[in-house]
């Protein structure tokens, strides 16, 4: 029986594709870089953000950009202008909670990239029991051990799983680790076709159509 669904960040939850572009590249200006082109971005959407930059902005300096980011990353969250979850997508997770599930996030993201949607007067404090990120996890997807952290502190088995991204990595993942895996196609970066179809449980066009998913 589903017990724990898992849900990936970006482009899963909130769309932030688009804005994580407009903001990289404005952190990008304030250095005096040239701007990235939207082809690499999304060439690279998905991987970790310090690992992806020298391949979006070849010579960057890596320190000085880890320590832009942040301020600039935290006036983006206070324009509302990235990490915004539709109301829909909140419904969604209610009726996942009230029907019984764990509701837990999963994500390749930094600590203080997510922080701000684990403080306790979030949308998200009474409906996500836990966070997995780069904090608390050793390993990254598309690694199957990437799961390790939060089967061991859950004692979720991983027949009992279902994990919602929207990349191949995070197809890679799940299947590794044993977990079913909703495909969610909403953000329209990737199409089923870009998924490995061996571990792609099923696909949703929309992320409230999880809610209605049986396993």
């Amino acid at each position: 029986m589903l017990k724990a669904v898992i849900v990936d960040v970006d482009d899963t939850l909130c769309l932030t594709e688009a804005a994580s572009f407009d903001l990289e590249n404005e952190v990008l200006a304030r250095m005096g870089r040239p701007p990235m082109s939207r082809e690499i971005h999304l060439a690279t959407w998905g991987e970790v953000l310090l690992d992806a930059m020298p391949h979006r902005s070849p010579g960057l300096d890596l320190d000085v950009f880890a320590r832009l980011f942040p301020i600039y990353h935290q006036q983006y969250l206070a324009d509302g202008r990235l990490d915004v979850i539709p109301p829909e997508n909140l419904e969604a997770l209610d009726r996942l909670v009230e029907s019984g599930h764990t509701i837990l996030l999963l994500t390749s993201r930094a600590e203080a990239e997510i922080r701000h949607m684990l403080e306790p007067d979030h949308v998200l404090a009474t409906r996500v029991t836990h966070a997995y990120h780069q904090g608390n996890t050793q390993f990254r997807k598309p690694d199957p051990r990437a799961f390790d952290e939060l089967l061991a502190e859950t004692g979720f088995r991983p027949d009992q799983c279902v994990y919602v991204g929207d990349s191949p990595g995070d197809a890679l993942a799940a299947g590794g680790a044993g977990i079913r895996f909703v495909a969610c196609l909403q953000s329209g970066v990737r199409r089923l076709d870009d998924f490995d179809a061996r571990f792609v449980t099923a696909a949703v066009e929309t992320f409230p159509e999880i809610a209605s998913l049986s396993f």
